[in-house]
């Protein structure tokens, strides 16, 4: 299914409606895993890195971690006669991850269950509403069939990087709703401010490193912007004006690849893929995006990396012996 013109908005009932075409049930709760926006009094589901996910590739189990981090982190827009508070329709799954799963856990998933989700929402002045067990029972299963435990770990995995652009494109999305725009130099403190880093698993130096490469990805390749054909060709003629622009007849996202961890893997729309090499990624194509294997692009990469030394002529100064005495006595 292509996603050229939907870019912009997804109408509710368009999106309803290819739920279920695609023999699925057609109650899917907009509200807790979309971001809504009205339009001159019409409701819109906002295309973001969610729907992207969600219209270009297979489902997978990846596909799932990544709409359970959109519900836990709950930035679900505005629809009409929709309540301010609506905004955030899971701020009690937003906190309970972050101030006790995250905080006090350690992304110890082994400490979450229906008990502790009920203990933590009758004890939290946020929630008023009735029924915490219910709450809580319902929550932990969707923990438990969504494999929360799956998102606990310190490793940049793909579902992690999907999520990081999908937060991204929330916060942006939210802070329109108010008539501001983040500028592109904000993304950073407007991600680390929104507790991303507590929401999206346990925190790693891989996770951090990987964010500001991932940073850099978002912004060069568009923003908000980078499903807008029209604006990523702009925008490639102004960074590479040498470059001649060309539409590809194969609309199939590509792969941005970081050079320096082939875990940093990120699926593109395919017009981007002139800007993520200009934002230092290494592009691959729709089929190696499916069977990717890391290991590969690292003994590649080695590979390349010697030959271009044996090139260049470059010989080492000491011998494998001397260097290990050197590392040995330090």
């Amino acid at each position: 299914m292509g996603f050229g013109d939907e870019i912009e908005d997804v109408r509710r009932d368009v999106f309803r409606q290819r739920v279920a075409d695609g023999g699925r049930p057609d109650y899917i709760p907009i509200n807790f895993f979309l971001f809504n926006k009205t339009v001159r009094g019409v409701d819109y589901v906002v295309a973001d890195e969610l729907v992207f996910q969600a219209l270009t590739a297979k489902h997978s189990p990846r596909f799932d971690k990544l709409a359970l981090f959109a519900f836990n982190f709950s930035y679900a827009g505005r629809w009409a006669r929709a309540r301010q508070e609506q905004r955030r329709p899971a701020i009690w799954a937003y906190h309970y991850i972050r101030d006790r799963v995250a905080a006090e856990f350690k992304w110890d998933i082994s400490q979450v269950n229906a008990d502790d989700i009920e203990a933590f929402v009758s004890s939290d002045p946020r929630y008023r509403a009735q029924g915490a067990r219910k709450l809580a029972t319902n929550l932990n299963y969707l923990y438990e069939i969504g494999r929360l435990r799956d998102l606990a770990s310190g490793r940049v995995d793909r579902w992690w990087v999907d999520a990081l652009f999908l937060a991204l494109d929330r916060l942006i999305e939210d802070r329109s709703l108010e008539g501001a725009r983040p500028s592109e130099g904000q993304f950073a403190s407007l991600l680390s401010q929104s507790g991303f880093a507590d929401i999206a698993g346990r925190r790693s130096l891989e996770k951090d490193l990987a964010t500001r490469h991932l940073i850099h990805l978002y912004r060069e390749c568009g923003a908000r912007d980078r499903f807008s054909q029209e604006y990523v060709k702009e925008r490639t003629e102004l960074k590479l004006p040498d470059l001649q622009w060309y539409i590809a007849n194969d609309t199939r996202p590509q792969g941005a690849v970081h050079p320096t961890n082939p875990n940093i893997l990120k699926s593109i729309p395919r017009a981007c893929a002139m800007l993520a090499t200009y934002a230092g990624f290494e592009v691959i194509d729709a089929e190696e995006l499916e069977s990717f294997d890391a290991e590969d692009f690292i003994r590649r990469h080695t590979q390349l990396a010697l030959e271009k030394l044996r090139d260049q002529q470059v010989q080492p100064t000491l011998t494998a012996e001397e260097l290990m005495k050197i590392t040995r006595d330090r």
